[in-house]
């Protein structure tokens, strides 16, 4: 949220600075061609500007104010009714920022615009008439108003759910695409193990790795380098997160920057990161507090969507090849199974009380059945078992428990 502001306050120092110096250019020429009564329409002009520069700058800063009161108000809805995971769509809005920035720019320009404004009445004397200035400011406010009604409109678009089910899915859908597309490599074969390389940063969450540098490392020194840690895993100083194969290990400084340790997960390259998020939504929609099962129908719409998206996709232990085709580095990712029991297992242990979502996650896993190679079809299998075993022990009455077992892409209509 820092870079944007500053690069506007920046700008807008720039462009004030710019501006100043064409008014002063202005006067200048005026003064030489003797056009005295010009200059003197032109003061005029721009002490009637002054009184809205001034009303500029003090309106500006109570705008800046409903911005920040908004956007606190959007983040704090979304981590109590969605998840706490998803603040990271409001704080990378582009729309905030863009407000925020040409806000403060435009106070910054007010504010400077007030100090070009000079004392002096004598057309002989007078250095600047800040008339450019002036209606640059106006011009600024413009922008902001169209911008502010762009604001609340992105935000209270924001605010849906069913616009955060939907970025969240085309980000997860977006790393998968960027997943390589070969064959899953069999770490057994790949020699023994002749070294470890352990974690020496700070502990967190294994956010991504440098996929070109830990290649370029293991290339120069003919090896396999074995990445331990799924992305998303976290990690804590000590912790083991290459294994070697087939020579000395790489110096530590050609593994620099190679692993990226944050607070939080990312999408990345976290592929699984997409599921965990709808599977939040899912679970606080269905609990006691909120008791929204339409909301989880619509989070286990986007799960049936990435797990078919994914389901003809090599997962398991991928491999990353140099320029001359050989595997230098071997990722491991989640499998079908783990992702799977990502969309679908906490969901299923609190939906046998509604009937729109076990209806729903049985036409969902029944697509899936269609849509996924046969040797990945047992974990699917295995939670519709489990869920209809859950639906049998919950629910008393033989109508209502063949009602929630009958398959509905809508859960009920």
């Amino acid at each position: 949220m820092w870079f944007a502001p500053t690069a506007g306050l920046v700008g807008s120092m720039v462009l004030w600075w710019a501006a100043a110096e064409l008014d002063a250019e202005i006067v200048r020429m005026l003064q030489e061609s003797r056009d005295y009564d010009v200059i003197k329409s032109l003061i005029g002009v721009a002490n009637d500007a002054k009184a809205v520069i001034n009303t500029i700058g003090s309106a500006m800063m109570t705008f800046i104010g409903v911005v920040f009161s908004i956007s606190l108000v959007a983040v704090q809805m979304a981590s109590g009714q969605f998840s706490p995971r998803v603040v990271r769509l409001y704080v990378r809005s582009r729309i905030t920022k863009a407000t925020l920035t040409v806000f403060m720019a435009t106070f910054l320009f007010a504010l400077m615009t007030l100090t070009s404004f000079d004392s002096e009445r004598d057309p002989r004397l007078v250095t600047n008439v800040p008339l450019i200035e002036s209606i640059l400011a106006l011009l600024m406010v413009l922008v902001s108003l169209l911008l502010f009604v762009a604001y609340v409109n992105g935000t209270v678009r924001m605010m849906r759910i069913g616009f955060v089910i939907d970025r969240i899915a085309r980000d997860a859908l977006r790393v998968a695409a960027r997943q390589p597309i070969e064959l899953p490599v069999d770490a057994g074969r790949l020699g023994p193990e002749t070294a470890r390389i352990t974690h020496h940063g700070r502990a967190g969450v294994l956010r991504d790795v440098n996929i070109a540098r830990a290649v370029r490392a293991a290339r120069r020194q003919g090896v396999v380098l074995r990445l331990i840690p799924r992305i998303g895993d976290f990690v804590v100083p000590g912790t083991p997160v290459f294994t070697v194969h087939g020579g000395a290990a790489p110096s530590r400084r050609a593994l620099r920057y190679t692993v990226s340790v944050g607070v939080e997960r990312t999408f990345h390259q976290d592929l699984g990161f997409g599921l965990r998020q709808l599977s939040d939504i899912a679970l606080r929609a269905l609990s006691p507090a909120v008791n929204d099962p339409t909301t989880a129908v619509q989070a286990l719409d986007r799960i049936v969507q990435f797990l078919a998206s994914v389901a003809p996709y090599p997962l398991g232990a991928l491999g990353h090849r140099d320029r001359l085709g050989a595997i230098r580095l071997v990722q491991s990712v989640p499998d079908w199974t783990a992702l799977v029991d990502l969309g679908f297992a906490e969901i299923r242990a609190y939906a046998p009380g509604n009937p729109q979502v076990t209806r729903r996650m049985l036409a969902g896993l029944d697509d899936l059945l269609l849509l996924a190679p046969e040797e990945r079809r047992e974990p699917l299998l295995r939670h519709r078992d489990l869920l209809a075993q859950a639906v049998q022990r919950s629910v008393p009455e033989p109508a209502d428990r063949a009602f929630a077992l009958r398959p509905d892409r809508q859960g009920i209509g």
